[in-house]
């Protein structure tokens, strides 16, 4: 993202338009007794440099936003019954743990698939998803509700749900929900085993493992601060796969809010849906961020695994 803002400022400045701001600048400083005895045409003259080098630094950060430059998969499209597989070469971050024949990555990419979770059951785990973090949330824009640590946001902190709200889990979560989202989770499993060749008793669930929600609501802390760039590899460590499960509709639900992949040549984006899995290798090969959600609000449950048997997890069981 660093080198291409420097991209973006080399462009804007080789164009003139940083050039003509400062010679406005020099100009008036030199003309400052004078200017305003003259006549209204240098006046007006000077305003409409002003204004000019304003236009030129909106282009220039508009520029500089508008960074997807290809979508691979949009939100109307249904992909289905095969998975959209998009390959890209692995990284080196792999050679730098330990490998797990028949599980760390030897093929890399990133796949999309609208067959593995129905919208029905999507619809299921947003209510599971909206009862959870209606009890707290973050006072920034995004909020988690991990169900296997417990953990869930509140206010600028976090809390454990089953010991803070202990007396009132049995009206907000059932057996029936557990079920779903282990369901879920095998069948997510399966599909990136599937896609990579793995063999799916080697790949394992990790953390963290949260459902997470997002909105428009400003930043208070570095927890809301979902759209930086990051390597799920590199941060964690564990990871090898990763996962998404859209739980409501790009366009609809929200706006802003898509997932990037930022490649070396292009940004690549994938338009959220609501059942639709996206997944990938974890390493630097898919480095990648949110957009920021401009309006709405967005739920997906991130699904994360392992090859390092020492890192799994188990799946949450009601208290």
């Amino acid at each position: 993202m660093g080198s291409r803002a420097r991209v973006y400022e080399e462009v804007w400045r080789d164009s003139g338009a940083g050039t003509s701001c400062k010679r406005v600048t020099r100009g008036n400083a030199l003309r400052q007794g004078s200017a305003w005895r003259g006549s209204r045409g240098l006046v007006a003259l000077l305003l409409f440099a002003v204004s000019v080098c304003g236009a030129a630094v909106w282009l220039y950060v508009t520029f500089l936003d508008s960074d997807v430059t290809e979508t691979l998969v949009r939100q109307g499209e249904l992909v289905s019954p095969r998975p959209r597989f998009f390959p890209v070469q692995c990284s080196e971050d792999y050679d730098n743990h330990k490998r797990y024949p028949g599980c760390t990555p030897q093929r890399c990419g990133r796949a999309v698939t609208d067959s593995v979770v129905t919208r029905e059951e999507a619809q299921v785990l947003r209510r599971l998803a909206e009862r959870g973090l209606s009890l707290a949330g973050s006072d920034g824009g995004a909020s988690i509700l991990d169900l296997h640590s417990g953990a869930l946001s509140m206010g600028k902190q976090f809390v454990n749900i089953y010991r803070y709200f202990v007396d009132q889990i049995g009206d907000v979560f059932t057996q029936e929900d557990f079920q779903l989202y282990r369901n879920v989770r095998e069948r997510i499993q399966a599909a990136i085993a599937e896609a990579f060749g793995l063999d799916r008793t080697l790949l394992y669930l990790t953390k963290p493992t949260f459902f997470s929600r997002i909105n428009s609501t400003l930043a208070k802390t570095q927890h809301d601060e979902y759209w930086h760039p990051h390597i799920d590899k590199v941060t964690y460590g564990s990871f090898d796969y990763t996962s998404l499960l859209y739980l409501s509709d790009y366009g609809s639900d929200f706006t802003g809010g898509r997932f990037i992949f930022m490649d070396q040549n292009a940004n690549r984006t994938v338009e959220p849906r609501a059942g639709r899995v996206s997944f990938f290798s974890s390493g630097t090969e898919n480095l990648h961020r949110v957009e920021k959600v401009a309006w709405g609000t967005r739920y997906a449950i991130t699904v994360s695994f392992t090859c390092d048997p020492a890192h799994a997890i188990s799946d949450p069981a009601m208290p």
